[in-house]
């Protein structure tokens, strides 16, 4: 989905182990940080994507491997829309390797539904409102698992100054946030802006946001939601091919804890990195 993909970014999943707790991280992915947004004029449109690692809020969703990518959007002229837009991904399974009697966890994909209304109240100006469930169909045992389904409410602002467009939104977590205990509240905020060179086709992305986990989300140890939260960004360029197809080229980072975000081989999901990804949209 051309608009409401998760253009390479992630959320976060607390896994409880027999030695404590594992906060991980899930949820889309695309070319350049967009949250969710109302489709293109269609009023029915699809899209097919392929990157390198798939990132939700700057976390890798399926550690550090490439993904395949893909939805729908349907945008009906009164300004209403809804959409589906899922991900290969790997952290479920990653998480349950290395829990004792959970090896058998399988959840290979994410399934994201949204609906919302978005109205221009000024020429180049539209507020946009709506609702998101991330959903992960999982088989086998979940053993320590909590439900990593999560539903958000979000608000944005879209802006478009001649060569400049972009968005401010804001994402309330109304369940506990990817499986993360007593973490209800939690919120994102995300600042993205997007700049058509005029040149060969090519825009340049830049984004910034901050994931605040709420709440106590560890059974033992620190306690303080504050060293669950981190700060995102992205720099990166996109280059329009013409008949629906495009490229984008990102380097993205966080500054997320290494005890909070790793996969089993202790290595940070949020680490800085780049990205690689080629979209089709139809």
């Amino acid at each position: 989905m051309k608009t409401l993909r998760k253009t390479v970014l992630s959320l976060s999943i607390l896994a409880a182990t027999s030695s404590g707790v594992l906060l991980t991280q899930s949820a889309q992915a695309a070319d350049d940080v967009q949250a969710p947004a109302v489709a293109d004029p269609g009023p029915l449109t699809a899209n097919v994507t392929l990157v390198n690692d798939y990132r939700y809020r700057g976390i890798s969703q399926s550690n550090f491997q490439p993904a395949i990518q893909g939805g729908f959007d349907y945008a009906h002229e009164s300004g209403f829309y809804i959409g589906n837009w899922n991900s290969s991904i790997s952290w479920i399974s990653d998480i349950a390797s290395t829990l004792p009697g959970n090896k058998s966890v399988s959840a290979p994909i994410e399934m994201d539904f949204y609906a919302g209304y978005k109205h221009e109240w000024s020429k180049g100006f539209a507020a946009d409102v709506g609702v998101l469930q991330y959903y992960y169909p999982t088989s086998g045992s979940t053993g320590f698992y909590q439900n990593p389904n999560t539903t958000e409410l979000y608000v944005a602002q879209n802006f478009t100054l001649d060569a400049v467009t972009g968005f401010i939104k804001f994402s309330y977590a109304v369940t506990p946030i990817f499986g993360t205990p007593n973490s209800t509240g939690s919120n994102y905020t995300d600042l993205t802006v997007n700049y058509d060179t005029g040149f060969w086709g090519l825009s340049l992305n830049a984004h910034a946001g901050y994931q605040y986990v709420a709440g106590n989300t560890l059974d033992s140890g620190p306690s303080n939601s504050s060293l669950y939260s981190y700060t995102d960004w992205k720099l990166g360029v996109t280059k329009d091919f013409g008949s629906g197809l495009s490229g984008n080229m990102s380097y993205v980072g966080t500054n997320a804890k290494n005890y909070a975000y790793v996969n089993p081989n202790g290595t940070n999901l949020g680490r800085a990195g780049f990205l690689i990804s080629l979209t089709k949209t139809f």
